[in-house]
């Protein structure tokens, strides 16, 4: 296991759970302590730093809450507990989740849910590495998140393709943080699709005082300034033939020369491109010289559109609402269970950028805590009814359930103050939980 991988603690005395559940976890790429006891857990927490610690509430000698109360006033602060147990109740649900704990689950549960859970828990964490989570918890992420620490120490050319606004730079940023580790090394990105054609050479490679009318002073270009560091040339396909073979000679000989000077300066730097175009039918519609993308195209990673990865839309839109909410010094706001689906059934074309504007958008225009799918699309824009390819019955029960869970986190699960706010008894209400299998582990 490498020695980076997030370090997890199961507290977890039934053996065939506590295998099944450290060779899931490890196959995800965790590393993990099993202690079949809380005497022993409360021992190795004390001694490592875990992002994450789950537990089984009912253990020998002490249980799961003892274990956590105890933990409370001894080591604070805690780093995220989900707690297992196949003989909770709600009361004991909501006890520990007021008292701190992440998430509650009953036995028996699905392993790929926990795992969500688990990946959006460590993700929050702040021992997280930030450079394998930050980037979205979608299989497809995680895989690319996976990749930058190899990335990082064996490519010095890396090209990043995938369709405008999908989060490319993010994937730079986060290679040249495993690239960087602790060192201060410069990161500087630059949109070449953005720079007129007369003005690239010089933001690329740097002038001399003189060069031409205006340039009163000399000035280095990116390549320069990049010295040591990462180099983010986004928007590669939109350079003019001529200037690609500019580059092309500043990438094989890893020397520039400023516009309007004649000595070669050595560049010592990683460079990572990126852009939304195919270079590959470029080449073949002769648009894009074939030895620049062979010589940026030695690794490349394609990030897909955010509707081929739906599970990170509302991990993302949870993200822009903490940013917003850190930003502008507020409360952070929460989604109506409406705008959660329209969230999910809307294509995105404009990708995470179009989602963070949306989020933003709604932010600002919405007075109160809880942010309606109306706020988050312009007109004529809210995606198509999320019942379309379910029957009738389906998507009033969804609605139904997202309502309630809504309802019950905004009343932090007091049943009778839940209960009145949605018009009916503490028995509907309760007969409504068991039908819909709503626990406190539910997310709106």
């Amino acid at each position: 296991m490498n020695a980076a991988a997030p370090r997890l603690c199961l507290v977890e005395d039934d053996e065939i759970m506590g295998e099944s559940l450290c060779d899931r976890f490890h196959l995800e790429g965790f590393a993990c302590d099993w202690h079949k006891n809380a005497h022993d857990a409360l021992a190795s927490i004390a001694k490592h730093n875990y992002m994450l610690i789950i537990s089984d509430l009912r253990l020998p000698g002490m249980s799961g809450d003892e274990m956590f109360t105890q933990l409370l006033t001894t080591c604070p602060p805690l780093p995220p507990f989900i707690f297992i147990t196949g003989f909770g109740t709600i009361d004991t649900a909501v006890h520990l989740l007021k008292h701190g704990a992440a998430d509650f689950i009953t036995k028996p549960f699905d392993l790929d849910a926990l795992m969500v859970k688990i990946r959006q828990q460590v993700a929050l964490s702040p021992l997280a590495d930030d450079s394998q989570t930050g980037l979205g918890v979608s299989q497809s992420m995680r895989k690319i998140a996976g990749m930058l620490p190899r990335l990082a120490k064996h490519a010095s050319t890396i090209l990043i393709t995938g369709e405008s606004g999908v989060g490319k730079e993010k994937v730079a940023e986060k290679l040249h943080q495993q690239i960087a580790g602790v060192t201060e090394q410069p990161f500087v990105a630059v949109n070449c699709g953005a720079i007129n054609e007369n003005l690239l050479e010089a933001e690329l490679f740097g002038h001399e005082k003189g060069a031409f009318t205006g340039a009163s002073r000399m000035r280095k270009g990116v390549f320069e300034q990049a010295n040591g560091g990462t180099l983010f040339l986004d928007e590669i396909g939109e350079m003019s033939l001529g200037m690609q073979v500019k580059l092309l000679r500043a990438i094989q000989d890893r020397t520039i020369t400023r516009v309007g000077g004649e000595v070669a300066i050595p560049v010592n730097l990683h460079l990572i491109c990126a852009t939304h175009r195919d270079l590959k039918q470029m080449v073949e519609q002769g648009a894009f010289r074939e030895d620049l993308f062979y010589r940026i195209n030695v690794i490349q990673i394609r990030i897909p559109p955010l509707r081929e990865r739906k599970d990170d839309i509302l991990w993302l839109a949870g993200q822009f609402l903490e940013q917003c909410a850190t930003a502008h010094g507020n409360r952070r706001k929460t989604l109506h269970p409406g705008a959660e689906l329209a969230l999910l059934e809307y294509p995105w074309p404009g990708n995470v950028r179009e989602l963070k504007h949306a989020v933003e958008r709604a932010c600002i225009l919405t007075p109160g805590l809880v942010l309606q799918a109306e706020a988050l699309f312009e007109e004529g824009l809210i995606a198509a009814p999320a019942q379309m390819g379910k029957d009738l019955s389906q998507f009033l029960q969804e609605c139904e359930r997202r309502y309630i869970v809504n309802a019950l986190n905004e009343h932090d699960w007091q049943m009778g103050n839940t209960a009145l706010a949605l018009g009916i008894s503490r028995k509907n209400l309760w007969e409504k939980l068991r039908k819909l299998d709503i626990h406190p582990t539910s997310t709106p």
